[in-house]
Order: structure tokens, then sequence, then C-alpha cells
């Protein structure tokens, strides 16, 4: 007769540490758990030449795709909560900051009550921020990873702050930047 090691603390034990695995799989590093939605695109569908470099910030499967000569990259994103606060077409990188300050918007004070904040941790820009030519449009970071693959903006495309600091690194101004 074969004895069984099987107990109730035992199962007890393994359910505990199934239930918790997901809570310190989401805590520990960054995932991919929102990217499955990824659609891939070609700079050649949305601009006429290269330029300097391109961005296309698919909004739909929420996902940045980045070109520069023969370098390809694509990153998981945030978007903005709902189509309306969503500007969509074609537009450029006209500045680039390490470490935004961010002042919120008329309407972001109005509705939140929120107030000027300087660059740090609490900062909702993360780490670097790029300034398109639409005024309070911007590819920033985001201290807060739960938002990435999600719908978390107000308008705005976020990446992880690691993320965005190699794509701040690589992308040059001028960069033709289009919204879908």
């Amino acid at each position: 007769m074969i004895k069984s090691s099987l107990t109730r603390r035992s199962v007890l034990t393994g359910a505990a540490a199934l239930l918790a695995a997901p809570a310190y799989s989401q805590s520990a590093t960054p995932t991919t758990r929102n990217t499955a939605k990824f659609v891939a695109q070609n700079w050649q569908d949305h601009f006429d030449t290269l330029g300097v470099a391109a961005i296309v910030a698919d909004t739909g499967s929420r996902a940045l795709h980045f070109w520069k000569g023969d370098t390809y990259h694509v990153y998981p994103t945030s978007v903005p909560l709902t189509d309306e606060l969503t500007k969509r077409g074609y537009t450029e990188i006209v500045r680039k900051r390490v470490g935004p300050d961010w002042t919120p918007t008329a309407s972001q004070r109005e509705r939140f009550g929120w107030e000027y904040m300087p660059p740090g941790p609490e900062n909702p820009l993360g780490t670097h921020a790029m300034y398109l030519s639409w005024p309070a449009y911007l590819i920033h970071g985001t201290h807060d990873t739960r938002k990435i693959g999600r719908p978390s903006s107000d308008g705005c495309i976020g990446l992880y702050n690691e993320q965005i600091a190699d794509l701040f690194e690589i992308t040059p101004m001028g960069t033709q930047v289009r919204v879908l």
C-alpha cells in the first residue's frame, strides 16, 4: 500500500502560494501582461520618408513603435483614458527634458485639484519627457508601472521609466510622430 503525502496542511500551503504568486509577480518587475494586442507597424505605412526618425504611437494596441535607420524598437505604453482625450494625427518631437517638472492643465486643476509638481518620484511625468508640437501632449515615463498597457492618461503616451530613458537617448529632435 502506498501512503499519500497529501495532507490538508500541504493543500492549504500550496493554495496560499498560488494565490500569492500573481501579486508577487506584479510587484517585482514590469511585465508584458498587457502587450498581447501589439500590432506590427511599418514606418512606410505612415510617413513618406523616414526623416531623422519616426514614432508611431498606436493607442489601439497600446504600443509605441520607433524607427531610426535600421533600428526598430517597440514599447508597451499607457494611453489616454477616453477617445475624447486622445489627439490623433501627425506631430513631432520639439523638446526633450530629463527630470521634467509638471504643470497640470486648467481642466486637470479644475477636475482634480492638481497643482504644479517638481521633478521627483511623485511626478507623473517620470524621469524623462519628450514634448510634442501639440501643447500639453507628451511622450513620457511613469513611476506608476500599473499604468502601462492600460488606458490611464489625460492624453499623453506613457512608458516605463527604463524604456523612456532608452528611447530618449536615441530619439533626435524633430522626430516625426503619428498618434493613431
